[in-house]
């Protein structure tokens, strides 16, 4: 079955030329030109991705990204003229999944859109449970769920990338470099700082030291990294 593609862009050209480019590789492709119909679109059709203008005539792009996240919550790529590091991360922050400048080659959208497609196959891929910490942490990758202490977590497509990545070789530090490529599959610019406020958002949500026992899910490796802190449990 094709992957469904929303586009949210105001200008027209600019939307039929990257629906021509999608449709080409065998995806459906919907389009809208305000945010208004971008997240009636996206309560009303199952997305596997979308990519968002930010600056939109009637919403901001925030917004219509808030409102499609909690409709599905599909991997979304922000289209934007600001091209900073700053603006970049802050787009990342939003719970963005890949961030684009303009102007850009249409041809380059494409691969990140499959990137995120790729990406969102091998989310659903089923998998076993695995727990950690004498069963602090639980890491249900089939599920796409994470506990800690019996309570779960919310996390951002982002959060949930980085820690299924310190999960699967628990112990080992992984670099930064090495974590934004296990999320986004390539290098991006500002990378560092990416994963700095990922860690941090992760730390806060996963309220690491709570149980009053010091140990740290998520452990910094100055100079070099992070890691998982915690020790598999047996059997998993």
């Amino acid at each position: 079955m094709s992957a469904t593609v929303l586009i949210v862009e105001d200008e027209l050209k600019l939307r039929d030329l990257l629906r021509r480019y999608l449709e080409r590789e065998s995806l459906t492709v919907l389009t809208a030109g305000t945010g208004a119909d971008a997240i009636a679109l996206g309560l009303g059709a199952d997305l596997d991705a979308v990519v968002l203008d930010l600056g939109l005539p009637d919403i901001p792009g925030e917004h219509v990204a808030a409102e499609l996240r909690r409709s599905g919550d599909p991997p979304i790529l922000i289209l934007s003229a600001r091209a900073s590091d700053d603006d970049r991360v802050r787009g990342l922050e939003l719970g963005a999944d890949d961030y684009l400048t303009k102007p850009f080659n249409p041809r380059e959208l494409v691969l990140r859109v499959q990137a995120l497609l790729r990406r969102g196959r091998a989310d659903g891929t089923a998998a076993e449970a695995r727990s950690f910490g004498e069963g602090m942490l639980l890491v249900d990758e089939g599920r796409h769920e994470i506990q800690v202490k019996g309570l779960p977590v919310e996390l951002s497509r982002s959060e949930w990338g980085i820690l299924l990545t310190l999960a699967r070789v628990p112990g080992r530090v992984y670099s930064r470099y090495e974590l934004v490529n296990a999320v986004r599959g390539y290098e991006w610019s500002g990378y560092e700082r990416v994963v700095d406020t990922h860690i941090k958002n992760l730390r806060r949500k996963l309220d690491e030291t709570s149980d009053g026992s010091g140990r740290l899910i998520v452990q910094t490796v100055v100079g070099a990294g992070y890691r998982l802190g915690l020790a598999a449990d047996r059997g998993t």
